[in-house]
C-alpha cells in the first residue's frame, strides 16, 4: 500500500509540474515483476482498477495522451478500453521479442479488443527487417491479412531481401506468449 501511495503521489507531482509547463505525457504501466498476492486470473482486472483509480477526477489538461501497458488478454482490454473511450486511449507495449507470430497476434488481438496504440521496442528493433515488419503489422491491423498469413508474407519478404530469418517458418508461426493463446 505504501509503494502504491508513493507512486500515486509522485504521479500527481509530475502532473502538476507538467501542467505548469503545458507538457503533455503518456502513462506507462507495467505488470508487477513479483508476486503481489493476486492470482493470475484476477491480476489484469486489478491493474485496470489501479489505472482507473489513478486517473479518476483528472481534468483533461492533466490526463495522459495515452496509456501504454502490457496486453493482459481480451477481457481485460475490452474492460479498460470501454471505461472512457473518449478520453483514454489505450496502448500496448511489445514486451519480449517472441516469435513473429506473437508480434502479429499481439497487434491483432489488442486492436480487436480496443487498443489504439502499439509501442514496440524489441519486437521491431530486433526484427530482421524492421520496416517490413511494421508494414506487415499495419496490414494485420487493417485485417487485410491474418497474423499467420503475415508471418508467411514476412518470411517471403526476407527471402526477397536475401535475409536469413532468425527462426524457421514453422517455428516462427508458433504462438509462444500464453496470453495470446486464450
Amino acid at each position: 500500500i505504501e509503494c502504491d501511495l508513493d507512486s500515486l503521489e509522485a504521479y500527481a507531482a509530475f502532473r502538476a509540474e507538467a501542467e505548469l509547463t503545458r507538457m503533455r505525457h503518456f502513462l506507462e504501466v507495467f505488470n508487477p515483476a513479483f508476486d503481489i498476492g493476486i492470482g493470475p486470473a484476477d491480476l489484469p482486472f486489478y491493474i485496470n482498477d489501479c489505472i482507473v483509480r489513478s486517473l479518476a477526477g483528472l481534468v483533461s489538461a492533466e490526463r495522459p495522451l495515452f496509456l501504454k501497458m502490457q496486453y493482459n488478454g481480451a477481457r481485460a482490454m475490452v474492460e479498460l478500453a470501454a471505461y472512457d473511450p473518449g478520453n483514454l486511449v489505450v496502448g500496448i507495449l511489445g514486451g519480449a521479442k517472441g516469435t513473429t507470430r506473437d508480434t502479429f497476434e499481439l497487434v491483432s488481438q489488442a486492436e480487436k479488443h480496443g487498443a489504439r496504440v502499439a509501442l514496440f521496442g524489441r519486437k521491431i528493433n530486433l526484427a530482421e527487417a524492421p520496416v517490413d515488419l511494421v508494414a506487415m503489422m499495419r496490414r494485420v491491423i487493417e485485417r487485410s491479412v491474418s497474423p499467420a498469413e503475415a508471418v508467411k508474407a514476412y518470411h517471403g519478404r526476407l527471402a526477397e531481401l536475401g535475409l536469413k530469418p532468425t527462426l524457421a517458418l514453422e517455428s516462427d508461426l508458433e504462438i509462444t506468449d500464453p496470453v495470446l493463446r486464450g
